[in-house]
């Protein structure tokens, strides 16, 4: 019995991201500057013995971008590994929520109908689990995303800190199912490809 190290990073730019939109449980494509931040991601990425990803098609995208380019395969994609869900605020921009909710964001609020975190990080957990007794003391790779990211760390006690595209966090899995780590890890911070002024959304 042995722990399983995870390296778990955000999915590449969606078009949403790109519009600066709140997307929780909606589903957006990467848009073309996230595809090109997988490919350049996967070179940076060592060797993994398996790779997970949330189900919602910009992670599951990412992940296949990635696998392919490490001859890993195939993805295993989990509904647990899914954003938070953000009820009323999925699909507004930044402006729209403050009109709708003054100094909610800034107080790190959430509406009332978001997904609560205890239900989130008891999906996480159960997905990890999982993970760990598939590949016990292995090294895997999951695509997921940034509040997911943002809530599990927060619960293990790390400060708020912004997880941009690519970027995530190294946790490890133990047989007993208690969940160590949560150090950022710059990983497409160093692959970012930039802006194609050509690329339309």
């Amino acid at each position: 019995m042995s722990a399983t190290r995870l390296l778990v990073l955000r999915h590449g730019e969606s078009e949403w991201n790109a519009l600066r939109r709140w997307q929780g449980r909606q589903d957006p494509p990467l848009s073309q500057r996230g595809r090109r931040q997988a490919v350049a991601t996967a070179d940076l990425l060592g060797q993994f013995d398996a790779v997970w990803s949330s189900s919602l098609q910009r992670a599951s995208d990412t992940a296949v971008i990635i696998a392919e380019l490490l001859g890993i395969g195939p993805v295993l994609a989990d509904d647990r590994l899914q954003e938070r869900g953000y009820g009323s605020w999925e699909g507004l921009t930044a402006a729209e929520i403050e009109q709708g909710w003054p100094g909610h964001l800034a107080a790190g609020h959430r509406p009332d109908d978001a997904e609560p975190a205890g239900e989130l990080l008891a999906r996480v957990s159960s997905c990890f689990t999982d993970i760990r007794a598939a590949h016990p003391g292995g090294e895997v790779l999951v695509i997921s995303h940034a509040g997911l990211l943002r809530t599990v760390r927060e619960h293990l006690g790390h400060a708020p800190q912004r997880i941009d595209n690519l970027d995530g966090a190294c946790f490890v899995a133990r047989p007993d199912g208690s969940l160590d780590g949560g150090n950022v890890v710059l990983v497409g911070s160093q692959a970012d490809v930039g802006h194609d002024p050509s690329e339309t959304m």
